[in-house]
């Protein structure tokens, strides 16, 4: 047995001695400077999909900041740099070479967007994927569980326009100070795709989806490009790719959901014609979140629709049940990849507590640099760690120890 211990760790549970007696077979520690993912043993570097465990005093100023609860807004403030400085530090000590801000100081991925773009109000309908709607005793457990996040989604009622870049700016200062504090070289910056925002905050204002799309990518560019100017790498969550064809548009054939699909990238390559290709990351996921995922779109399909995204890096899950098989797509379709593009396949789940092996992470990697060069490969995780503020399934220590484990299967990689 491996368990993974991150120096300087704050507020995790001590695991007795006697619990570790308990468990079959040897017990190892492996701390985060194991010599196996010193970032010169490294062929393949290591990142994640972005978002990380907030700490209670964050998602409090973040609920606090959605409910309208007055606050301090030094304090606020104050709390987040803390905070974005310590989870640098996390990812440097679990080996992350590429980091990010864990999202700090959003409510999440794609619904930040409401607070810093006019045009949203009210509520956007609630679309219960179709796997869980199969399953109902399921989808009521989850609900009576609290196994469903509560946060605002208003729909678009007005005009998409920016608010200022002023919220933007502290989450750019805070990484990368935090990245000169801890010596991180690398890093990267999430921000929402028009098709997300679409898929999650709803359209009552334009007349129709496109022109929705096309008023959110002309309202979005400013941000990315901004990211990008900054000197870290855009990174754009696109989850409408692929979650949407079982959430909003489980009432169109797979055709006519790529439909779709390609007009949101359409949209996406509109908002980024000002933005070097490679310095973009694109993700693709089917749902962060533990259940059937029996009617998720096949890899297979949407395949052609990720590789026309202006993007250097795309990320997408290989480690969940129903889509680890899917590194065969990659294989069998090696020559529709385009030679610019780097995969970074999601080698480490996040919907389950479980900490990987090192050895069954770096058979992951394997299966792709054994398709593209292992420069043309990047260990990624399968989703983020932090999707919504205060909500995960992942315990806050095991998120980066399943970061350690990324990074020493990294290591071990041929």
């Amino acid at each position: 047995m491996i368990l993974l211990a991150q120096p300087g760790w704050v507020n995790e549970p001590t695991i007795p001695r006697a619990a570790l007696r308990r468990c079959t077979g040897s017990v190892h520690i492996v701390h985060a400077y194991h010599p196996l993912i010193t970032r010169r043993s490294k062929l393949v570097k290591t990142t994640h999909v972005g978002s990380l465990p907030r700490t209670q005093d964050v998602v409090d100023f973040i609920f606090a900041r959605e409910n309208e609860t007055p606050f301090d807004q030094a304090e606020f403030d104050a709390c987040m740099t803390s905070a974005v400085s310590e989870t640098v530090r996390k990812q440097v000590a679990a080996g992350i070479e590429i980091v990010s801000d864990g999202e700090t100081s959003k409510i999440s991925y794609a619904t930040y967007v409401k607070d810093r773009y006019t045009g949203f109000s009210g509520d956007s309908p609630r679309n219960a994927p179709a796997d869980l709607k199969m399953f109902p005793s399921f989808l009521k457990r989850l609900a009576d569980d609290g196994g469903t996040p509560q946060y605002a989604r208003p729909m678009c009622t007005g005009e998409v326009r920016s608010k200022g870049q002023d919220e933007l700016q502290k989450d750019i200062t805070n990484l990368k100070s935090a990245m000169a504090e801890h010596e991180a070289e690398h890093g990267f910056m999430n921000a929402a795709s028009p098709g997300v925002i679409s898929l999650f905050l709803q359209n009552d204002f334009y007349p129709n989806r496109e022109a929705y799309l096309a008023a959110l990518a002309d309202a979005m560019k400013e941000e990315y490009e901004t990211i990008v100017g900054a000197g870290l790498d855009l990174q754009l969550d696109c989850p409408d790719l692929a979650l949407s064809r079982h959430m909003l548009f489980n009432d169109l054939s797979d055709d006519e959901f790529l439909n779709v699909a390609n007009m949101h990238v359409e949209a996406l390559n509109h908002a980024l014609q000002n933005v070097p290709q490679d310095r973009v990351r694109v993700h693709i996921c089917w749902g962060n979140y533990e259940g059937p995922h029996c009617c998720d779109i096949p890899m297979d399909k949407v395949f052609t629709t990720l590789m026309s995204t202006k993007s250097r890096y795309v990320l997408f899950e290989t480690s969940n049940p129903r889509h680890a098989h899917e590194w065969t797509v990659f294989r069998d379709r090696k020559t529709e990849i385009p030679d610019d593009k780097i995969l970074v396949p999601g080698v480490v789940d996040t919907t389950t507590n479980f900490v990987e092996h090192p050895e069954l992470v770096a058979q992951r990697i394997e299966k792709f640099t054994q398709i593209v060069s292992s420069d043309r490969v990047i260990a990624g995780s399968d989703c983020g760690f932090g999707t919504f503020a205060g909500f995960g399934a992942i315990d806050p220590a095991i998120a980066f120890a399943k970061l350690s484990a990324l990074s020493e299967g990294a290591a071990l990689a041929k």
